[in-house]
């Protein structure tokens, strides 16, 4: 083998070489591009799992807060509404205590009343002797009346007459001056207790109020709510 056959195989040997050299470096810029776009794509994957997952938990905490908002809003409106409708409430008893007063300035009208209040009171407790109390200037309207109410009981319960002993010396408080007096007061109406006074029936004009506004204010509540929704 002459020079000039060795020079082309040398020739060919690098030609070879270099483009198995080219081959393999083209082989790795496509593998590094691949593994590029790979890891590109992951970390904008993960970029946007943390977008999602952080506009998540702020669309959370907006809703919460919202919550909380309209919680508040709606215990202001409730607690608005119920105090509202203690003022009408309020106002209702006031009105209905200024009827009563109003009432018992009619003489025939009210021991009517007193007689009623008593016999009421001899049913609920059913005791042979008993003392009665009233306001000091009752006195003179439940003393006629006293032996009416007493029969009436008798013959409603078919039992003897009771004793009623009206108490001298303990009165129920007067009625209230105005608005801005205070201290116990007493529209009117009488007390009863045993002799013992263990027993006791307080059918005063404020207790009926009262007992009659305990008993009716669900359903007061009930027309007043009604009618604050309506407007």
């Amino acid at each position: 083998m002459n020079d000039a056959d060795v020079g082309k195989q040398i020739q060919q040997m690098v030609r070879f070489i270099q483009q198995e050299a080219e081959e393999k470096a083209s082989e790795i810029s496509v593998a590094a591009e691949e593994e590029f776009n790979i890891e590109k794509l992951q970390l904008v994957e993960s970029e946007k799992k943390k977008i999602r997952q952080d506009y998540e938990r702020k669309q959370k905490q907006v809703d919460i807060r919202r919550k909380i908002e309209y919680s508040t809003e709606l215990n202001a409106a409730r607690i608005k509404l119920l105090q509202a409708q203690d003022d009408v409430v309020s106002e209702m008893k006031e009105s209905a205590g200024k009827a009563l007063l109003r009432v018992t300035k009619d003489t025939n009208t009210y021991r009517k009343i007193l007689k009623s209040l008593i016999v009421q009171s001899l049913l609920r407790l059913r005791e042979p002797s008993l003392v009665l109390r009233c306001r000091e200037a009752d006195r003179v309207h439940v003393e006629p009346v006293l032996e009416a109410a007493k029969k009436e009981y008798a013959e409603k319960s078919k039992v003897n007459l009771p004793k009623i002993i009206i108490d001298g010396k303990v009165y129920l408080p007067p009625q209230r001056i105005n608005d801005a007096a205070h201290g116990p007061s007493c529209s009117g109406g009488v007390v009863l207790a045993s002799q013992d006074g263990k027993i006791v029936c307080d059918n005063t004009l404020d207790a009926r109020v009262d007992l009659s506004f305990r008993q009716k204010l669900p359903e007061i509540r009930k027309k007043l709510y009604s009618q604050q929704v309506s407007q």
